[in-house]
């Protein structure tokens, strides 16, 4: 499948992991951004001017939730062809991670910044397929030691 080079997707819940994703757009600058978020009062507001698509929450130990996510990653990435998917978590980052690995696109993934000690389902579940892991704690390559520390996202 031929990616689109100029396109990025970004994949995350609502709340805290949504602004950490607001935080590096201003580095991904004419670059295509896709979304990928909850249907939720905060993301509607800030991603109002964007392309996006909803994605079925709450993910934690909801399977039906996951098998859908799942179907709508390969329907999303299918579509949208993205070169490189970024998140910052939380359970909707699975699929997109597992799926968009099988379908060629790089797959960025940066750790909750209140992860100082131990590691996030999410992250454990996508550190195998990410070719870019980053940590916002030095500490934090202890437990991902392939991972690149970046310090705290402005």
């Amino acid at each position: 499948m031929k990616l689109d080079s100029n396109k990025i997707l970004l994949v995350g819940s609502s709340g805290g992991h949504l602004l950490q994703l607001l935080r590096i757009t201003p580095a991904l600058e004419g670059l295509e951004k896709v979304w990928v978020c909850f249907d939720k009062p905060d993301a509607k507001y800030f991603l109002s001017n964007e392309r996006k698509y909803w994605c079925y929450h709450p993910t934690t130990r909801n399977v039906v939730n996951l098998i859908k996510n799942t179907l709508q990653a390969i329907n999303v990435l299918s579509r949208e062809r993205p070169a490189i998917i970024i998140s910052s978590g939380a359970g909707v980052a699975i699929p997109y991670a597992w799926i968009g690995y099988l379908m060629g696109a790089k797959f960025v993934f940066i750790e909750a910044f209140n992860r100082i000690n131990s590691r996030s389902v999410t992250g454990r579940l996508v550190y195998p397929v990410a070719d870019l892991f980053c940590v916002q704690w030095e500490k934090m390559l202890a437990l991902y030691p392939k991972a690149k520390y970046i310090g705290r996202l402005p």
